[in-house]
């Protein structure tokens, strides 16, 4: 896969935001995640993610940012982990020697340049837009 590839469907703007031309395209999408294989065959492990988001409110406890997976960390994606209802596709991560688990929609690859930049890319704005 390039990076030239475009990993967009059409949207249109309505009353509910930007959403798909029609709930094929929609569904077609779903379809592909609910298959984690497209994700394995696109993604090349281990590489190098930063964690952009964090739901878990402990984050600002005293010592939070220090521990390990956390909100702006930078750790190794070594495998897809499971798929979790809320969550989605969760992967197994690496932290200076810690393993650990972290969703794949909270991570987000740099540079542009990296081959896993556009898979991730897609599954984490795929995720977002699903509800």
């Amino acid at each position: 896969m390039s990076n030239a590839d475009d990993h967009r469907w059409d949207l249109h703007e309505g009353d509910k935001g930007y959403l798909p031309e029609c709930d094929e395209a929609y569904e077609k999408k779903f379809e592909e995640w609910q298959a984690r294989d497209w994700l394995a065959k696109s993604l090349t492990f281990p590489f190098t993610v930063t964690r952009e988001e964090d739901e878990d409110d402990a984050y600002f406890a005293q010592g939070a940012a220090k521990a390990p997976f956390r909100l702006g960390h930078k750790m190794d994606v070594l495998e897809l982990a499971e798929e979790d209802v809320d969550r989605g596709v969760i992967v197994k991560v690496r932290e200076k020697g810690q393993v650990g688990y972290a969703p794949l929609a909270d991570v987000e690859v740099k540079p542009k340049t990296d081959a896993n930049f556009w898979p991730v890319r897609e599954y984490v704005v795929w995720i977002a837009n699903r509800c």
